[in-house]
Order: C-alpha cells, then sequence, then structure tokens
C-alpha cells in the first residue's frame, strides 16, 4: 500500500505502509571522487586496479550507495517535519555492486510503530530501506530507527 509522500508525523504511518522514490544514477566520476574522500579502495578508486579485481570493473562505495538511498527518501520530504534523527542502523547489508551508469531508487517499508512511554510527544518508526537497481534487483538493505515526532505534540 502506498501513500503521499506529504510531511508524515509518528501517528501518520502503519507497519506495511510502503513508499518508492525517484532514481539517481551513478557516473564514474562521481563513484572515484566519493572514494577518493571516504572509501580509497582501489576497486572504487583506480579504473585499471578495479578492471583487475574480482568486480571486474569500477564499483561505487557501499556506504555511497547507502547514503543516496536514504538521500533519496529523505529528499521526499516525508520526514521534513516530524524527524528527530535516529539512535541508528540495523540490518545493514551490501547484497550486490553498483556500477557507473546504474540507476538507484529507494523502497521503504513501515515495519513497526513505538510511541514513546516516557515522551509522549515522541516515538520510534522502524523503518525498511532497499537500493533497488534499474534491473529491479536490490543492491543493499538495512533498518533505521527514526524518531519522529507524534502528531499531537
Amino acid at each position: 500500500m502506498g501513500i503521499s509522500m506529504n510531511s508524515l508525523y509518528l501517528d501518520d504511518l502503519q507497519p506495511g505502509h510502503r513508499f518508492v522514490t525517484g532514481g539517481i544514477t551513478l557516473t564514474e566520476s562521481e563513484i572515484i571522487n566519493f572514494a577518493w574522500r571516504y572509501d580509497p579502495q582501489p576497486f572504487h578508486v583506480d579504473v585499471n586496479a578495479a578492471a583487475e579485481s574480482p568486480y571486474g570493473g569500477l564499483i561505487a562505495s557501499g556506504f555511497q550507495s547507502l547514503l543516496l538511498c536514504f538521500r533519496l527518501f529523505m529528499q521526499s520530504g516525508m520526514l521534513a517535519q516530524s524527524s528527530l534523527g535516529s539512535p541508528g542502523i540495523d540490518e545493514l547489508r551490501w547484497l550486490s555492486p553498483v556500477c557507473p551508469g546504474d540507476t538507484l531508487h529507494s523502497a521503504v517499508e513501515v515495519l513497526e510503530i513505538r510511541p514513546s512511554s516516557s515522551k509522549p510527544d515522541r516515538g520510534i518508526a522502524r523503518l525498511k530501506y532497499q537500493a533497488i537497481n534499474q534491473r529491479g534487483d536490490p543492491v543493499l538493505g538495512f533498518i533505521i530507527n527514526h524518531l519522529l515526532w507524534r502528531r499531537s505534540k
């Protein structure tokens, strides 16, 4: 079941709600620039070394893919008014390499809603994220425990 991507609060979400974002295509230069700054492994920064790697070519840092997946969802504005950050990420898994020219979009599902018993103006929404490539294959997955305001603060 999909719902609108207007700014929502904890009370607006229910387990099973799903959201799908638009996509973004990664270029070779974006992959290399990110990796030089944050994950300078040869198969992320050196086209020749990457060709000799088990991947057979340049691949994006998993951290870049994670951040893009998160960014796409946050840019939807769904949590713009309600987000208070997050106490953490669970179950992060990199499932498949992301290559230059791949287009990723995010699919996000509400797993659980937990209003706070000590602070009734907020609670936790557990959201399962997947980054999906242009072939429909999931390339990574993770769960974020979003701390959100409730609508009736």
